[in-house]
């Protein structure tokens, strides 16, 4: 595999910026889609990367209460908003959000969630990523949810560089210590393009799983795996997804453009990888294609890999329903409970 370091950036200390916020979720007596609603109002106003309200949505369309909108947060979930986790050189401020679970401990499993929304739009702390944050932080798991630099200002390889940063910031000694987690049993999540981000940090890493960018366990959901316009195009990708495509990597003639290799997960692939979860809807406009041939190439490279291919067309976390919600929290705890050693 090929590792590529973090452009200018730098380390952004623990002690907590002037922004931050911190709240304990009190009551869980409303659907999940309005009690997120609820919680995030504490969030307007507070954009470093700076999505607006029209583009912090997230890439759930629908106004259906489908998939992460069936969750309903439990009272006592302990969420801190706008920790700043690095700068860029042109100064911008890079931030997450936490979402701690009411057990106490220093040796607790952590997952970043990572938002989707075509690398173009979406925020941490939307209604319905603040919702995922909170069902991992239910789950167990200390939950970062995690800003990135968007298209587009910032084509590839921003977004994977803020999200590599982001991963080496929280299993710092100090950040580990910090939040109570283990800086051994560290996963990720992601949907759509958010699933694209999770999926190429659990490949392009290279060393033992526990040290620097890497992660113990990848769990996503309807992501874009493999970015080569040929590819795209043979497993039926529409127009519109194709230009999504296309202006993340930021080239002038995609079929020549070296990105679209280097911003495909399935590139990287090989046994030192992590556990993958891999979930899809059979007809959603993804096509399944791209999921199906990532995980017979990660099983074909011997590293432990479960497909969850579910019926209909929604994207993304509108997949992710009570069902889906018990598969992947299943995964994550099983594989983040012992962590696999990857072979050399």
């Amino acid at each position: 595999m090929n590792s590529r370091p973090a452009a200018n950036s730098k380390p952004v200390g623990v002690g907590r910026s002037r922004r931050t916020r911190v709240f304990t979720v009190l009551a869980a007596a409303c659907t999940g889609l309005l009690a997120t609603a609820l919680l995030s109002g504490f969030h307007v106003g507070v954009r470093e990367i700076g999505p607006d309200s029209a583009t912090a949505t997230s890439e759930l369309v629908t106004p259906e209460i489908i998939g992460i909108r069936t969750f309903t947060a439990p009272a006592g979930i302990r969420v801190t908003e706008d920790v700043a986790y690095g700068t860029r050189e042109d100064g911008t401020l890079l931030t997450l959000d936490v979402c701690e679970p009411q057990v106490s401990s220093s040796e607790r499993p952590a997952v970043l969630s990572i938002h989707g929304g075509s690398w173009a739009r979406g925020d941490k702390a939307n209604p319905d990523w603040r919702a995922v944050c909170l069902w991992l932080a239910s789950e167990g798991f200390v939950a970062y949810s995690v800003n990135y630099r968007l298209v587009p200002d910032h084509t590839f390889p921003a977004a994977i560089d803020d999200v590599e940063l982001a991963a080496r910031w929280v299993r710092s000694p100090e950040n580990a210590e910090r939040f109570g987690i283990d800086p051994a049993r560290i996963g990720a999540f992601g949907g759509s393009a958010g699933g694209n981000l999770a999926a190429l940090l659990g490949t392009r890493g290279t060393g033992p799983l526990d040290r620097g960018s890497r992660v113990a366990a990848v769990a996503e959901l309807s992501a874009p795996i493999d970015l080569r316009r040929g590819s795209v195009v043979r497993d039926g990708a529409n127009v519109l997804v194709q230009d999504i495509i296309g202006r993340y990597l930021g080239c002038a003639e995609w079929a020549l453009c070296a990105e679209a290799e280097d911003a495909s997960p399935s590139t990287f692939i090989d046994q030192s990888d992590p556990p993958f979860f891999v979930g899809h809807a059979e007809a959603e406009f993804i096509p399944l294609a791209q999921s199906q041939s990532f995980a017979a190439a990660l099983d074909a490279a011997g590293v432990a890999v479960e497909l969850a291919v579910v019926p209909g067309d929604d994207h993304s976390i509108g997949i992710l329903d009570a069902g889906m919600r018990e598969r992947v929290a299943g995964f994550l705890h099983d594989a983040l409970a012992n962590p696999a050693v990857p072979l050399a």
